[in-house]
């Protein structure tokens, strides 16, 4: 089970995500060259500070509704009619915390932006009255699958950058509050569907307003679903059938542009309610950012050509989805893309064991009237993915990445993992220090072989990487799992002639890891020369602070000692947790606190002696223009662009050519 699941609610509304982002230049963090116009907003075609310099990191939820609701059975929950009655959860909203600080939107690093992670965030289902009627906390995740949605037609032109973008979150509501739920039958069998104390949450994420004079700028559209979360199952993907999209090209694109016109998607085959469960949610185009879906005409769910084989060979439809449906104006607010097929009968014996062990193939029809595949599952039906694939590690820490395999759905056990370092998709750039250097202080299992329930277990161990990015610390690596058999081998003919192809990678199925710098103060931590350049280098990245108190500044330091204290004393988790970006050693904010903690004779933190160190040469060199409208803003599609050859570069794709372990991991 998960949100992909019969019992299920949808929701739809806004998010507001206020980043800051003097920080996404890594040119940023070097305190010796830091410019005072970095913290102003682009102007004149000058990155500066980006788009918004005095964000504060703040995610919230705004003005979202309870669009539909569906009980275990796959019927709709009643609506209220003229005489009363009905489900009264259609009349609620999803919000977030009415008793705490905003949640935080953090990236992992300055050189990868790509995994942007949720922290603190709970999330409530509450009543038309005001009442909550069922809360969670949101366990922290990132985004995946981001692609150019938004591009729309040809004619259109397109839409620069991150205004064109889509993504999803996928996570778990843990620590589950249950209100007056008496009056709604299915919030009542969704909290019997919960006896762990956790349902699973999936949301899509597009539209962000980049315009800093209009009322919803950093807003953006939410579309998401609520459902059941089985234990032992993934948090953060559907264990299911995977919906693998072929790389496309557009010149406008930043992140990624599917041929097939739909991104990646996951769906479920549902043996108790005989029907396909598919996710198009973050897979439908839309006409503009945050606008209506692109019709893309009818869509036909297939199976493959059956036995004796026809000639040409034909695909056996099992159901249809009709562009006017998904076209009209409130279908993707009420269903969250999620669609079941067949939509009007249950599969028959033998299409649902042909579904069982053959590729599910969504067609739409071209100009002339052919259908042609959109998207389908591998040929063979394998998939391998971490479900946890972001991972902050200090020295010495050991932290274990859940690997699952499936063939259609089904665990794939015995199979072989290699896991292979896939650097370029890091996003250095220019005179952005290096990254994924040195290679060996992650260690890792170069090789995995799935149990029986398709699970490996990757265990990563970090050492010191030492200074390698001098101003930034420590060091970021990512790794990508890859399944042995999608290597090499041609896939296809099971799906008809003209679909023969490699296996298909999805390149944002990679795994990112930071690894800390080691980190040892003066005995006892004093403001100068241990405390002042971590928090200066703050004072710059975030501006925001300075309505509170300068953290480049000992004096107003000082005078919030207590508070700080205990906010770099916080879990992470927690939305007041300092630094907000999450991006501070364990050894550097256990000094803090110390340091905080340990007043000398005349009551303040230790001063210590200021050292004379010699001006640096300044850099007055701006952060370079991409020259094509679009990355200019300095979001993600800025970062995007640093990677190793761009969106569309082999050298950024997943490792489709490699065909042995790295020699730096460890072959176990």
């Amino acid at each position: 089970m998960s949100y992909l699941n019969s019992l299920r609610l949808h929701f739809s509304g806004s998010f507001l995500a206020a980043v800051p982002t003097v920080n996404n230049d890594p040119l940023h963090y070097d305190s010796a060259n830091f410019q005072p116009s970095y913290q102003q907003p682009t102007a004149g075609g000058v990155p500066n500070g980006w788009f918004n310099p005095r964000g504060s990191g703040d995610w919230r939820l705004s003005d979202c509704a309870v669009t539909a609701a569906f009980r275990a059975d796959g019927s709709p929950a009643a609506a209220a009619s003229a005489t009363g009655g009905g489900d009264p959860v259609l009349t609620a909203r999803v919000a977030d915390s009415d008793r705490a600080a905003p949640a935080k939107l953090v990236d992992l690093d300055p050189e990868q932006q790509i995994v942007s992670m949720i922290f603190g965030l709970e999330i409530r289902v509450v009543s038309a009255a005001g009442g909550t009627l069922l809360s969670g906390q949101f366990e922290p995740a990132p985004f995946i699958d981001i692609w150019d949605r938004g591009l729309g037609g040809a004619e259109t032109g397109g839409a620069p950058g991150d205004l064109a973008a889509g993504a999803m979150y996928q996570s778990v509501l843990t620590g589950l509050e249950w209100g007056d739920i008496s009056a709604s039958p299915f919030l009542r069998q969704l909290r019997d569907a919960a006896p762990d104390g956790a349902l699973s949450i999936k949301f899509n994420v597009d539209g962000i307003n980049l315009d800093p004079a209009s009322p919803q700028f950093l807003m953006g559209r939410i579309v998401g679903t609520i459902g059941p979360a089985a234990p032992g199952e993934p948090h953060h993907f559907v264990l299911g059938r995977q919906f693998m999209a072929a790389p496309g090209h557009n010149p406008r694109a930043s992140f990624f542009v599917p041929a097939g016109g739909i991104n990646f998607c996951a769906g479920v085959l549902d043996h108790a309610t005989r029907r396909v469960h598919l996710d198009l949610g973050n897979a439908l185009p839309t006409d503009s950012p945050g606008g209506a879906l692109c019709d893309l005409g009818d869509l036909m769910l297939c199976l493959p050509p059956g036995a004796p084989p026809t000639s040409p060979p034909t695909p056996r439809p099992i159901g249809t989805l009709a562009a006017a449906d998904y076209t009209a104006p409130a279908w993707y607010a009420k269903t969250a893309g999620i669609v079941a097929f067949p939509p009007d009968r249950p599969l028959t014996e033998d299409e649902l064991a042909a579904a069982s062990t053959s590729p599910l193939v969504l067609y739409a029809p071209a100009a002339d009237g052919v259908w042609t595949l959109a998207i389908s599952e591998p040929a063979n039906g394998l998939f391998v993915r971490a479900d946890q694939f972001v991972f902050r590690l200090n020295p010495g820490d050991e932290a274990n990445a859940d690997l699952y395999a499936t063939r259609f759905g089904w665990p794939c056990g015995g199979a072989g993992v290699l896991v292979v370092p896939v650097p370029g998709q890091l996003q250095p750039g220019g005179l952005a220090p290096p990254t994924a250097t040195p290679a060996d202080a992650i260690g890792y299992d170069s090789r995995l072989v799935t149990d029986g329930t398709g699970r490996a277990r990757l265990s990563l161990r970090a050492g010191d990487p030492g200074r390698p990015r001098d101003y930034i610390d420590g060091q970021v690596y990512a790794f990508y799992p890859v399944l042995e058999e999608t290597l090499g081998s041609v896939l296809g003919p099971v799906l008809g002639p003209g679909h023969a192809h490699r296996y298909p990678f999805n390149q944002w199925n990679f795994i990112s890891v930071l690894a800390w710098s080691g980190y040892s103060p003066a005995e006892p931590p004093t403001w100068y020369g241990d405390i002042e350049p971590v928090l200066r280098q703050y004072a710059n990245l975030y501006p925001v602070m300075r309505d509170f108190l300068d953290l480049g500044d000992y004096d107003a330091v000082c005078a919030n000692a207590g508070l700080l204290a205990l906010a770099f004393g916080l879990d992470i988790a927690d939305p007041n947790a300092m630094p907000v970006t999450r991006d501070l050693s364990r050894a550097k904010r256990a000094a803090i606190v110390r340091w905080l903690s340990e007043p000398g004779p005349d009551g303040k933190p230790l001063l210590g002696t200021a050292t004379g160190v010699p001006a640096a040469e300044v850099n007055t060199a701006a952060a370079p223009d991409s020259g094509d409208g679009g990355h200019w803003l300095g979001g993600k599609a800025a970062a995007a662009s640093r990677r190793a050859g761009g969106p569309s570069s082999a050298a950024a794709s997943a490792p489709t050519a490699v065909v042995a372990p790295a020699a730096s991991g460890d072959d176990r």
